[in-house]
């Protein structure tokens, strides 16, 4: 049980091609542990839109998030989508958000163009692999600065959870510090959210994606808006790491945490 009134705004379900978990028993464990509002966000990949069906992949997901609305007591469960990739197939991305009334888009990316998924990736053999990310945090900036329909913004490091996590590979973070501070510049300008991302805590990283000094450095350079989740793929993870990232963001001198309905932010207290 939570001992803070805290939200979990990013969750997946079988409805997600690497989750098998039913809606009703991830809302039921978030009710369990006392979080405040559950965000169901499956996964929409617009690079393999068409292949992986995820037209219908997500129109299962909204209507069986409908579904259980008002069912779990005080738990407010919410409509969302981790929309990933958007700029590689945007008539596909605009057709599905128009197709649906979420409470809450996330913007993600896992797989840059030409490339799979980070996940998939062999980075032994790569002579490199840190140039794969001068490539992701390009395509993160285009991401926030040319695709003006989401809420808040994902996993930031995503790849760090199997470059450093996974393969071990060593990583100058300083390397990627001028793109960083322009996709946070980009982001406060718009008046967007910068996701807490709390799954590499219970991962080999050991890491909220971003951790401690991306925080301190969006909240410098101004930022306020953010949002918070495990990135649960499965009951059990749900709102796993909630309390130390919340930590972390009081830390850093933020007071608040975001939570959408309807697209529109509402406010909880740290």
């Amino acid at each position: 049980m939570l001992k803070m009134n805290l939200p979990d705004s990013h969750t997946h379900t079988l409805f997600s091609p690497d989750s098998e978990e039913p809606v009703e028993k991830l809302c039921a464990a978030a009710a369990e542990k006392g979080i405040s509002h559950l965000t169901i966000t499956d996964h929409c990949e617009c690079n393999d839109f068409e292949k992986d069906s995820y037209g219908e992949r997500i129109r299962g997901s909204f209507e069986a998030v409908k579904a259980q609305q008002g069912s779990f007591g005080k738990l407010q469960i919410l409509c969302g989508v981790e929309l990933a990739q958007p700029m590689q197939n945007p008539q596909a991305a605009r057709k599905l958000l128009s197709s649906h009334a979420f409470d809450f888009v996330l913007g993600s990316i896992h797989a840059i163009r030409g490339k799979q998924d980070f996940y998939f990736l062999d980075y032994t053999s790569m002579d490199d692999p840190c140039a794969l990310l001068d490539r992701y945090f390009e395509e993160e900036l285009e991401l926030v600065r040319d695709w003006d329909d989401f809420d808040s913004l994902a996993h930031l490091t995503y790849p760090l959870r199997y470059l450093m996590g996974e393969y071990g590979v060593p990583v100058d973070l300083r390397r990627f510090s001028g793109i960083i501070d322009e996709i946070f510049r980009t982001l406060i300008r718009s008046g967007r959210a910068l996701e807490v991302n709390t799954s590499g805590l219970r991962q080999k990283i050991g890491k909220l994606l971003p951790d401690r000094e991306f925080l301190q450095r969006y909240r410098e350079l101004g930022g306020k808006l953010v949002t918070i989740g495990s990135d649960a793929h499965k009951a059990a993870d749900a709102g796993s790491g909630l309390e130390e990232g919340a930590a972390v963001l009081r830390s850093c001198g933020f007071s608040e945490i975001a939570v959408y309905e309807k697209r529109n932010p509402r406010f909880l207290l740290l």
